[in-house]
């Protein structure tokens, strides 16, 4: 039996990428205007819909490409009206967006890796290990296929995955976000996530101008270390220092991402040592509550209590910190419990976690 032929996905592709596409095929220069506006502008999925290229063009396209353009493959509704989408991405592989939508925004959590390399010991995605990188079109899939496409007004590179270390990728899916033959917008709807990789984070800084978010979880470095292995290789206060050196006065925002363990993390020489480490008077601290995850048995979430009293310590010593609400627990979805499972693998984790309590 033959074998299909393998299409490459032109969803992904800056502007620059779909001419050299256009021009090896002969087609007139503005072609590529117009496949990134059907593409990006009207989401479709087939050259058919693209009805001011010509027939023929759309024949030579359709020869060895494809919009790319893929739907989830199943999703799962929390209590508090969060979504969780899986993503087919290949070789057996899945991973997972969140859409959470509030009054005022509707924000989609995108994933940049299957699985993850920096093995951080309280998140289920790092603990499954890694499994390969995300390719511009399987990230910015996400957000052109999940159901509220349409609607979202934030992205935030927090799901699977450590985008820093898939940085390339990462950049032409921020170019497509922001420039006017993308999605056109304004880099302050897009978040980057990181733990912190330094040589990565100053490209990021210096050739975008999204928000930022640090997990720091610990500032003290031996405990950090012991939750945190990149804190081997790059200190967190290091880390930070560095994005001192830029400018989050203004519209840019730069925050730090606080876990909070109780008796772990959460007392107030910690709070001090947080605060020590922080770069200036514009850094937001978010504070969040630990989701357990199986296979973790030290580790118990904060009281609502200490993380109150937390918060009202560094609010009293000038720095802007809250209690981030968590969303979509019940179904996996909040921070820490990615793992590209669909829902019968869910169930049977919390069915084999029973079979353990029973013994």
């Amino acid at each position: 039996m033959e074998n299909k032929k393998q299409l490459k996905p032109l969803a992904g592709m800056t502007l620059y990428e779909l001419r050299e596409v256009t021009e090896s095929l002969g087609l007139p220069k503005f072609t590529a205007t117009q496949l990134a506006q059907w593409i990006y502008g009207k989401r479709v999925r087939s050259f058919d819909e693209m009805l001011n290229i010509s027939k023929s063009g759309r024949e030579k396209l359709a020869e060895d490409y494809c919009v790319g353009l893929n739907y989830p493959t199943s999703r799962v509704v929390s209590e508090d009206g969060t979504e969780k989408y899986l993503f087919n991405v290949g070789d057996g592989q899945a991973v997972e967006s969140v859409y959470i939508p509030e009054e005022d925004r509707a924000t989609l959590c995108i994933s940049s890796q299957k699985g993850c390399r920096m093995n951080c010991y309280f998140c289920m995605t790092g603990r499954q290990g890694f499994h390969g990188n995300l390719t511009a079109n399987q990230i910015i899939n996400q957000v052109l296929s999940v159901p509220h496409s349409d609607q979202l007004t934030n992205v935030v590179f927090m799901g699977m995955g450590e985008p820093l270390d898939n940085l390339e990728p990462v950049l032409k899916v921020i170019e497509i976000l922001t420039e006017k033959w993308g999605l056109g917008w304004s880099p302050k709807r897009i978040t980057v996530s990181t733990v912190g990789k330094k040589p990565e984070l100053k490209t990021l800084c210096e050739r975008t101008s999204v928000h930022i978010a640090v997990s720091v979880h610990n500032a003290v470095p031996e405990e950090r270390q012991s939750l945190m292995p990149i804190e081997k290789i790059y200190h967190i206060k290091d880390v930070l220092d560095l994005l001192g050196r830029y400018d989050f006065a203004h519209q840019r925002r730069l925050s730090v991402e606080y876990i909070m363990w109780n008796w772990f993390n959460d007392d107030i020489k910690h709070a001090e040592a947080l605060r020590d480490i922080l770069p200036n008077e514009h850094v937001r601290v978010n504070l969040i509550r630990y989701h357990m995850i199986p296979d973790v048995p030290k580790l118990r979430t904060s009281s609502d209590e200490r993380m109150a009293y937390f918060r009202d310590y560094l609010n009293s010593k000038g720095v802007i910190c809250t209690i981030r609400r968590s969303r979509g627990e019940d179904v996996q979805a909040a921070c820490g419990m990615l793992a590209g499972k669909v829902k019968k693998d869910v169930e049977k984790d919390k069915e084999k976690e029973k079979n353990k309590a029973k013994k």
